[in-house]
């Protein structure tokens, strides 16, 4: 017995030391590459964190590592440490990730003026090219920018660059939704409704064409069209733009809705 104890802690020993290798390699001596992969696929999770760390202090030039550390912050609304981060990534290659850093100042920090000069800068540093931060054209993010500046006919200009970029039948209907908006804002009613149209002509079932059709068209004292507008966006509420992580400028709620049909009826 005390021979089979002795060998069974010999072999649990092995194991210890083996694993405790197998550990240190990978979180210190493979493949920058490798480990960058690793890290990448346990986000946000301790031995994620330490690995970047790691990855970070023997390559203080790496900035994906940056980049890529910095995500889990910002999804969980630790900006201050996610932007340190994310300011250090973008530092070693503006090119590379001022667009993100663009899009996260627009879309979550609401910042802009901020997100504004980031893509504007990127669009400086990669001429003759049309830029996607994240997946969406240059031009409609730096339109949303506008938007929330009140700076509508700016915000038009580079929506409509957006059209022409992309094409009308590939576009993101949003586009339409938000030059509808631009228009209504300038008191430009007939052209809005002739926006929200070209939504409507892509997907009918868009509450936010509808609710803007039936705003333009109040202005209008076109009451049978704000009806039937009104009702038309509270049947295709379930279909209105929304993400678990953010806000968009253009989304609507039911409450405002029925806000809108309580002040009809008043």
């Amino acid at each position: 017995m005390k021979v089979f104890l002795k060998i069974l802690k010999v072999i649990l020993t092995i194991v210890f030391f083996s694993y405790t290798l197998f550990v240190l390699y990978f979180l210190g001596l493979a493949p920058k590459e490798k480990r960058f992969k690793i890290a990448g696929h346990q986000q946000g999770a301790y031995l994620s964190q330490t690995m970047f760390n790691i990855l970070t202090y023997q390559n203080p030039n790496y900035s994906d590592a940056y980049f890529e550390q910095s995500v889990p912050f910002n999804k969980r609304g630790d900006f201050a440490t996610g932007f340190q981060l994310l300011n250090k990534a973008v530092e070693l290659d503006p090119s590379l990730h001022l667009g993100y850093r663009g899009y996260m100042k627009l879309r979550f920090l609401r910042d802009y003026k901020k997100a504004l000069f980031d893509l504007n800068r990127l669009d400086s540093l990669t001429p003759n090219f049309t830029d996607a931060p994240w997946g969406e054209d240059i031009d409609f993010l730096r339109g949303e920018c506008h938007f929330g500046n009140k700076e509508y006919q700016k915000a038009i200009d580079c929506f409509n660059r957006n059209v022409k970029n992309n094409k009308e039948d590939w576009v993101d209907i949003n586009t339409f939704t938000y030059l509808g908006m631009c228009e209504y804002e300038l008191g430009n009613y007939e052209k809005s409704i002739s926006e929200f149209n070209r939504v409507l002509k892509q997907s009918e079932n868009t509450p936010e064409a509808h609710f803007g059709l039936a705003k333009a068209y109040l202005k209008l004292e076109n009451l049978d069209k704000v009806n039937e507008h009104i009702l038309k966006a509270e049947k295709s509420i379930d279909y209105k733009r929304e993400d678990p992580y953010k806000e968009f400028q253009n989304e609507i709620y039911l409450e405002e809705i029925t806000e809108f049909k309580q002040k009809m009826n008043q």
